[in-house]
This record gives C-alpha cells, sequence and structure tokens, in this order.
C-alpha cells in the first residue's frame, strides 16, 4: 500500500546493507529502472518513506550534480539508520558491479556469448516493467489532479524537446514554478515529510569539503607529480559535474581517460559494453577504468581511487543540501513548488520509460509480451521483484536460443 504511513522506528546498519545487496545483485537496466526497484522496496514493500517524500528526494537528486540514483540510495540509507545506514546502502549497491567489472579489466569475462546476451535481453525487459510499475504508483500520488497531471504531461514534452539532463533541469524548475501558482492550497500540505536528521555544520562541512576537494586536488596534482593524485583528481571532477547520472556520466570519463591516452578508446568501449550488463550504477565502470589508467597505481587500488573520486562529490553535495532542504521545504511558500517538481518528476520518468527503456529492450513481440507479463506479475499478482527477474533472465535465455 503506497498510500500508508512510513515506518517510524529507525533501522540499523545491517538491515540497510542486506536491503541493498539484494539490489546491487538484481538493479538491472541503468539508473530510471533503479529508481523504480527502490520505489518497490522501500516505499510499497518496506514502507520506509511515503509515495511524496520519494517524489520529492528524486526530484532533489536531479537538481545536484552526480548519481541520482546513487544519492537516492544514500539518502534513503541516511533516512533509516543515520550514516552508518548510508555507507551500507551505498557500499551493498555499488560493490557487485564494481567488483565484477574491475576483473573484467583483470581479463575475466562472462559477458560474451549467446546465453549470457540472452540473459542481458530478458533482463532489460523486465526494467521496462519496473519503470512502468514506478510511474504508474507515484502518478497515483504525485498528480492526483488534473493541474497536477498537466504538469507532469508538460514536463513529458519539454523532456523530449530537450533531451538531456539539461531538459530535466529545466522541466523540474518549471514544474515547480508552475506549483507554485496553481498547487498551493491542496489537500497534502499537512504531510510531514521524512527528516534526514543532519545537522546544518555538517552541511557546511560537505560543502566546504566539496569545494576544497575540487579547487584543491587541481593544484596538489600539479605541484606533487603524482599518479595518484592524479587519477582521483580527474574522477573528482567527473563525478562533481555530470547532471542525472547513468550515461551522462560517459563523454565526461572519456575526456578524463581516453584523450590523454591513460585508457585506450577500444579498453574504453569494452569496458563500457560490460558495463551494461551488469547490475547496480553505471559510475562503477569508473572502477573498471582505474584498475586499466596508465598513471595511477592501477589495480584495485586505481579502481577504489577512482570509484571513491566519481561518486564522493554527489554524495557531499546531497549531504551539504540536506539540512536546508528540510528546513526550506516545510515553509507554505515551498509546498507549491515541492508538488510541482514532484508531478514534473511524474513526466520525467514517463519519458524515460518510453526512451531509453522502452526502446531499448522491446525490439520484437517476445519481448514485447515479457515485458507485459512481468508488469502483469508486479502489479496484480504482487510478485517479489527478485523473482520476476530472475524469470526475465530465464525467459531472455530461452528467446535467445529460440
Amino acid at each position: 500500500m503506497t498510500d500508508a504511513a512510513p515506518e517510524t522506528r529507525r533501522g540499523n546498519a545491517g538491515e540497510v546493507f542486506l536491503a541493498f545487496l539484494r539490489l546491487g545483485l538484481t538493479s538491472f537496466g541503468g539508473p530510471i529502472a533503479h529508481l523504480g526497484f527502490f520505489r518497490t522496496e522501500f516505499v510499497e514493500r518496506r514502507r520506509w518513506i511515503d509515495e511524496r517524500g520519494y517524489g520529492e528526494l528524486v526530484a532533489l537528486s536531479q537538481f545536484l550534480p552526480g548519481p541520482s540514483s546513487s544519492q537516492v540510495g544514500f539518502a534513503l540509507g541516511l533516512l533509516r539508520a543515520g550514516p552508518l545506514g548510508a555507507l551500507a546502502a551505498f557500499s551493498a549497491f555499488t560493490l557487485p558491479s564494481a567488483i565484477l567489472l574491475v576483473l573484467f579489466a583483470f581479463g575475466v569475462s562472462w559477458f560474451d556469448g549467446p546465453l549470457a546476451q540472452g540473459a542481458l535481453s530478458g533482463l532489460l525487459v523486465v526494467a521496462v516493467a519496473i519503470v512502468a510499475q514506478a510511474v504508474v504508483g507515484m502518478a497515483r500520488t504525485l498528480t492526483p489532479d488534473l493541474r497536477r497531471a498537466l504538469i507532469a504531461v508538460g514536463a513529458l514534452v519539454l523532456v523530449v524537446v530537450v533531451p538531456g539532463s539539461l531538459g530535466q533541469i529545466v522541466a523540474i524548475l518549471a514544474g515547480g514554478a508552475a506549483g507554485m501558482l496553481l498547487c498551493r492550497a491542496t489537500p497534502d500540505a499537512a504531510v510531514e515529510p521524512a527528516t534526514f536528521r543532519v545537522p546544518r555544520w555538517a552541511g557546511v562541512v560537505a560543502l566546504s569539503t566539496c569545494a576544497i576537494l575540487l579547487t584543491g586536488l587541481p593544484i596538489l596534482a600539479a605541484l606533487v607529480r603524482s599518479p595518484a593524485v592524479a587519477l582521483l583528481d580527474a574522477f573528482t571532477r567527473a563525478g562533481a559535474l555530470v547532471f542525472g547520472g547513468g550515461h551522462v556520466v560517459l563523454p565526461l570519463l572519456e575526456a578524463e581517460v581516453v584523450a590523454p591516452g591513460w585508457v585506450g578508446s577500444d579498453d574504453f568501449l569494452a569496458g563500457y559494453a560490460a558495463a551494461q550488463a551488469v547490475p547496480g550504477p553505471l559510475f562503477t565502470f569508473a572502477g573498471y577504468l582505474g584498475a586499466l589508467a596508465e598513471p595511477g597505481p592501477g589495480g584495485v587500488a586505481g579502481a577504489a581511487l577512482a570509484l571513491v573520486g566519481v561518486f564522493l562529490p554527489g554524495f557531499l553535495l546531497l549531504v551539504g543540501v540536506l539540512p536546508f532542504w528540510d528546513a526550506l521545504r516545510r515553509r507554505p511558500g515551498a509546498q507549491g513548488f515541492i508538488r510541482g517538481a514532484s508531478a514534473a518528476v511524474v513526466g520525467i520518468l514517463a519519458a524515460a520509460l518510453y526512451d531509453p527503456v522502452f526502446t531499448t529492450a522491446i525490439v520484437d513481440g517476445p519481448t514485447f509480451a515479457l515485458a507485459v507479463t512481468a508488469f502483469v506479475l508486479l502489479v496484480v499478482a504482487k510478485a517479489p521483484p527478485w523473482a520476476v527477474v530472475l524469470l526475465g533472465a530465464v525467459a531472455g535465455v530461452l528467446v535467445g536460443l529460440g
């Protein structure tokens, strides 16, 4: 029940780790699909946050640079179990794909052949059903009236006309502005939002640390001429400049490691292809590049530096903004903006459901039939997502062999 009140008790880091580890092993399909998996697990099943709070969190992640789905997961862990919960959520969701891609950098490949490709095709089809379920469920709560439904449609049109992260940011801003005009006095105004319990001093420290890293690392890299510092600087810069996460980071990573000759273009493309075949955040592609990059320590140490660099700025910005966000969204004047921005998120997800999720995965009649079957299992039969993911992989192999 998505309209039920969220749980009020606090959890522990172990609980958060196990919940996100399962998602880290089964969440295929990219950042939009990850948001669908998170909603199913933490809004519907575990009720750690309600639908409105989740919509606000997704909207906030679209504003900030960094890996959007990982930022949402980090915030959910923070909400449930504090700082240790945030670290547990990040580690569990990220480690499976990071380990697989680092192994791939060492020459271990499990991503070739008809069986692997068939399973990947089936997993991408299941992602269509997961995102469709999320769009339908969020629309019920975040666009309950004509005004907010029209805001969602407007956002959808805008991101279709202006693709990429720019269109998403403009759509959320426009949705918020429309919400301030049209949605200031709606019945949900009294709903108490989720509180992340981040003190303002911690937010200031996080923002200051992010600023120091972005300004200090280039200077330090030029002074000490250390390959490790140069590697950390390159990936920190890439992680701090990308909005929306996912595939948007690829040109930035290519500019940082291929252009200077740290990683060959063939190796870069091979790693990108492998990153499509693993669950979890696409930003873990940085671990593969860090393991191969020259200069740099290479291997596991290089992978660790690259992963820290690409994820850290987005998390610092999130922690820095959250205490001010908590205070701001309680003001009456901000409520209309939040409702409009949350409605715009529904439109953005609906647009992404078509392209790239649907257009990538649904290539013929059998894949369409599998997507409909997965959707019915999730929505009507209330089947657990992990079971539907497993079914999709097996069905994809069978379709590929047929």
